[in-house]
């Protein structure tokens, strides 16, 4: 008997010194530190802890953790935690003396007094630490709490005493909880919206994990707070965007509003951490961690890579972000919709003739992605990657017959009926919008689909596979150069940055429908991963071909060859070859055999009765 090991490979963290300079380098982050905000990790009534919140974020480190990844945790919570007991045993206190100083059990109105933020915190930094040591617990992870202030870091000895008992902890797997010692840090700054009641105040939390972070060359930082991430106005106002990743060099281009209800930090202060932080070489996510609907996997997804709150990066990309490209094709859709039918044929011509007329352009790119996939791709993917002046002729053949049909693609009365005198109802063909096309290693696929999407008036992004990237970029090129007749370039988009295909599907707003071109299974994922938007996918082809009795026997031959043999690796060449029974051992059988051995194709050959 044999036994099957699943083996999982932990990550190595980053090979420099640097920050992860994209999401998707995120899933090799080896050491994470995450950062809890006081709005996450306590009640709406600044009383007491979340305990869902908390519980689902512990399992989220703990699976980490088991993953082979060293996982550190700075939290709030203990003044919190410290004001639910000091309120229960001050009721508790104040009932007693009532009942015995008035001799009846009806006791009279009782007005808290103001609890001091260090007293909190001394009562409650226990009963935080043992309920994360109850929660990790269950998952067979060992936890040790350490406190400091922000003299630890200012004396080097201190800090380390402190970086030694950090490293220590994580060479034996276990997770550390850090807070600040706010028992003896000076006292936050009163604040005038909760009226002088200092509570939940843990001074310097941002700068604390992102000090923490750096000292002990943390790959990823993950501040959780109660907003989505970093918006370029105050969130809910009607200009606010949120921000998929934000630059150093962005931040006059920031209006931040007021901070958290609770916490003294605010997102400025979030992103001064942060930048320290990104700075110091550990990348940093700012996230949502109060969300019920992602709270449950807001970390795992992150440290997947996918699109979740603001990722802070370094290094600007060239070209514009994903987002601003779907804008652009939308904004020059619009006008590649109302040009004359006419128009849309003259565009789609000329690429035509740039197919043939640049073709060695085109073929010295697709000779650069050949090379590169020669090794890594099976024979019937190379031969779709592959590209030829038989090819190109044939894909310019095919334009110009769309060119063709683009004469009535918009604006084609479909129905119309007589609702009333003189009111007429037409049902018209118009363009859907922005089209998402996701497709695999088939560059011929790109010109395509761009004619028939400027056929139809809509605009287009494209995401094509990797293995294909040279030949798609010289064939995007042509693409916008024959739109450029009309002054709409913009309308085809191609997506060469990083982005994961789920993200690209999450783009409900501005994406209008999603068509997958490839594999039953890509077509599978997509209709999973799309988030509000239509999915035009297809189910698994039948490729067949019958030969009746009465068939006549040029066109017998000349379509089975043509079916199986001009291009065995497209999607749609013949898989099975039915004969009527009445053709068998007869001479068109024979000559239907001579030809696909002709051609070197491996029969395999059965009799089918009829039902």
């Amino acid at each position: 008997m044999h036994t099957i090991l699943s083996l999982y490979i932990a990550p190595q963290g980053r090979a420099t010194g640097s920050p992860f300079a994209h999401r998707g380098e995120l899933r090799q982050a080896k050491r994470i530190v995450v950062k809890l905000g006081s709005a996450v990790v306590t009640r709406g009534d600044e009383c007491g802890l979340a305990l869902g919140r908390l519980a689902s974020i512990v399992e989220q480190v703990a699976m980490l953790q088991n993953q082979g990844r060293e996982m550190m945790i700075v939290t709030s919570g203990a003044v919190a935690f410290g004001k639910q007991r000091l309120r229960h045993e001050i009721l508790l206190s104040q009932s007693v003396r009532q009942a015995l100083h008035s001799g009846q059990n009806q006791l009279k109105d009782m007005s808290l007094p103001v609890l001091e933020a260090r007293a909190c915190a001394a009562a409650g930094q226990s009963g935080l630490m043992a309920l994360y040591e109850a929660m990790f617990t269950q998952y067979s992870t060992c936890t040790a709490q350490v406190l400091v202030t922000n003299l630890d870091f200012h004396d080097d000895q201190k800090r380390q005493n402190l970086n030694s008992t950090l490293q220590e902890l994580l060479r034996m797997n276990i997770v550390p909880i850090i807070n600040t010692n706010d028992a003896v840090v000076p006292p936050p700054e009163p604040n005038i919206d909760l009226q002088g009641v200092n509570v939940i105040s843990i001074k310097d939390n941002d700068s604390l994990a992102a000090r923490l972070a750096v000292e002990m060359k943390a790959d990823l930082l993950i501040a959780l707070s109660d907003v989505e991430g970093l918006y370029n106005s105050p969130p809910g106002t009607d200009d606010a965007k949120l921000i998929d990743i934000f630059y150093p060099g962005d931040q006059q281009s920031i209006t931040y509003g007021t901070k958290s209800r609770v916490g003294i930090g605010g997102m400025e202060a979030k992103v001064k951490a942060a930048l320290w932080a990104l700075h110091g070489g550990t990348s940093v996510v700012i996230a949502n961690g109060t969300h019920p609907k992602v709270t449950g996997h807001v970390i795992t997804d992150i440290v997947d890579g996918k699109k979740v709150g603001t990722f802070f990066s370094e290094i600007k990309p060239a070209g514009p972000t994903v987002e601003q490209q779907t804008e652009m094709a939308r904004n020059s859709g619009r006008t590649l919709a109302s040009l004359h039918p006419d128009q849309r044929s003259e565009i789609i011509c000329h690429l035509a003739e740039l197919l043939t007329e640049r073709k060695d352009e085109i073929l010295v790119a697709n000779k650069m992605d050949m090379d590169l996939a020669i090794s890594n791709l099976p024979p019937a993917m190379l031969n779709r990657l592959s590209l030829s002046t038989a090819k190109l002729n044939s894909l310019a053949i095919g334009l110009q017959q769309i060119a063709v049909a683009a004469q009535d693609s918009v604006g084609r009365v479909l129905r119309r009926t007589r609702v009333a005198h003189s009111l007429e109802l037409e049902q018209i063909t118009v363009p859907i919008g922005v089209l998402l096309v996701i497709f695999e290693a088939r560059p011929d696929c790109l010109p395509q689909v761009s004619a028939l999407a400027i056929a139809s008036g809509n605009a287009l992004l494209l995401k094509g596979g990797k293995e294909a990237a040279n030949t798609n970029r010289v064939l995007h090129q042509l693409t916008q150069e024959a739109l450029s007749l009309h002054s709409i370039k913009e309308a085809v988009q191609l997506v060469s940055t990083r982005e994961e295909v789920e993200d690209l599907c999450r783009l409900d707003k501005v994406i209008d429908l999603i068509i997958p071109r490839g594999s039953s299974q890509l077509v599978r994922d997509i209709q999973r991963a799309a988030k509000g938007i239509p999915v035009l996918g297809h189910s698994e082809g039948i490729c067949h071909v019958y030969v009746d009795a009465e068939a006549s026997v040029d066109k017998v031959i000349k379509i089975v060859r043509d079916s199986k043999c001009d291009y065995p690796a497209a999607c749609n060449s013949m898989e099975t070859l039915l004969i009527h029974r009445d053709i068998l051992r007869t001479p068109l059988f024979d000559q239907i055999i001579d030809t696909l051995r002709n051609e070197r194709v491996n029969q395999q050959i059965q009799k089918l009765d009829y039902i």
